[in-house]
């Protein structure tokens, strides 16, 4: 057997593997005789059919398997001497040689190999990294009181169909009646809006329902029909209004307070004010701290100066999702799954700088807010702890949501970590230019 190497550059190697047939026959000898005991062939007692008739049902066989098994150890032999840092597996090269695969005959190997650069930067106080904190205004204070009000609002009787307002209308044709049919104005096609603004109870028109309301599923529950039934109606409709709603905002009252923060909790319109104070520095501070999670890593990303074999990437990609993606495919994509796997190299790397270790507990944490984040976004507060629990443990046996988790807890840990160790440079800036930030 020999193996030797080719390096293309810093991060490509191609590795040559010969293996004679004295390297592989006493492994093919000893694997027909484990097939000759197992082989269950007619006319003959297990394990007692001749060698020559167990060489032609299954020597191909047995001689892929010796030789591969052999060239597999050479390879992982040669990679661990190496200290080889792998990046995706090996591939077989572009010039491999066809191989006749004959028993008593020498095969060559050529396999191209790619590694990742050492990363030895280091995390330190001379790192300046910006944290910016936005401005509260007043107009921006006034819109949220606004918008809270609004979200705790009502609807009541209005007189003229406003362009935010709906309207309550009995629908028919020759063929179809749908009476009471509640229309929200802005969810109307834009272009057919016109005819809906400034109706009041009593009003009449007609109007074509394909070109108003587009989206088949909303016509379908409009008209009060299947939506199968569609393409059997005629769309030309008469609305007759029969009356108005605007959404009217909640007053400023204790009993708008108590619905908005609970019993209680606010009672003076000066508490009210501090309320929407802490919710905008809230919303301000996530804003904030996704940007630095993003500075801390443009950052490092440009310290590391990390590179990576690209070309040989692409190909493994290819290669591993073979019938998945086109050539086409991965370089479009190509870009980001760089930049996130640049990333994953970096935050190892500075997990590893301060021995930071993600824990059970941290993903049990991940998994609790994350579950309890999903029954919030369906309305569903307050959900029992045990159930929020049960349903974090169900979520950590997906092993695609734990990979998920992991990678969240890592990111967490390891920005957290650099925002303690480096020079944090705090900057004042609005929400108008902290949106303009590139």
């Amino acid at each position: 057997m020999n193996v030797s190497k080719t390096q293309a550059d810093a991060l490509n190697y191609q590795v040559s593997i010969e293996i004679a047939a004295a390297d592989y026959a006493e492994s093919l000898r000893k694997r027909l005789n484990e097939y000759k005991r197992k082989a269950d062939v007619k006319g003959f007692r297990r394990g007692m059919a001749p060698m020559g008739l167990i060489q032609r049902m299954y020597g191909d066989q047995a001689l892929y398997e010796s030789v591969n098994g052999l060239v597999s150890d050479q390879l992982n032999e040669f990679i661990r001497t190496e200290g080889i840092r792998v990046v995706g597996e090996p591939l077989p090269s572009e010039d491999q040689p066809q191989l006749s695969w004959k028993a008593g005959e020498d095969f060559t190997f050529k396999f191209d190999i790619a590694q990742t650069p050492e990363l030895k930067f280091q995390v330190e106080k001379t790192d300046k990294i910006p944290y910016y904190e936005i401005n509260i205004t007043a107009p921006e204070k006034k819109a949220s009181r606004e918008q809270l009000l609004q979200q705790y609002g009502s609807l009541e009787e209005g007189k003229k169909a406003g362009a935010q307002d709906y309207i309550v209308a009995d629908i028919s044709n020759d063929s179809h009646k749908a009476e009471g049919v509640y229309i929200s104005i802005p969810n109307v096609a834009e272009e057919a809006r016109g005819a809906f603004i400034g109706k009041k109870a009593g009003d009449k028109f007609q109007l074509d329902v394909n070109a108003a309301f587009e989206n088949e599923t909303d016509r379908a529950a409009m008209l009060k029909v299947d939506k199968e039934q569609l393409a059997g109606l005629d769309p030309l409709f008469t609305f007759t209004v029969v009356n108005v709603k605007t959404f009217v905002p909640a007053k400023e009252s204790q009993e708008t307070y108590d619905k908005i923060f609970g019993k209680d909790v606010v009672t003076t319109p000066e508490q009210f004010e501090e309320k929407i104070t802490e919710r905008i520095k809230g919303s301000h501070e996530q804003q904030a701290n996704y940007r630095f999670g993003a500075d801390v890593r443009k950052f490092y990303m440009q310290k590391a100066g990390l590179e990576l074999p690209e070309a040989f990437l692409k190909r493994w990609l290819i290669y591993v999702n073979e019938g998945k993606f086109t050539p086409e495919q991965v370089e479009k994509e190509f870009p980001a799954f760089l930049e996130d796997m640049k990333w994953q190299m970096i935050r190892g790397r500075i997990m590893q700088q301060f021995d930071l270790k993600v824990t059970r507990e941290d993903l049990q944490a991940a998994a609790e807010s994350y579950v309890a984040y999903q029954y919030a976004m369906y309305g569903m507060g307050g959900v029992p702890e045990n159930i929020i629990k049960s349903s974090a443990e169900n979520l950590l046996q997906d092993q695609n949501q734990l990979r998920r988790l992991e990678e969240q807890c890592e990111d967490n840990k390891a920005i957290a970590r650099v925002r303690e160790e480096v020079t944090v440079q705090t900057k004042k800036i609005s929400q108008e230019k902290f949106q303009e930030l590139k």
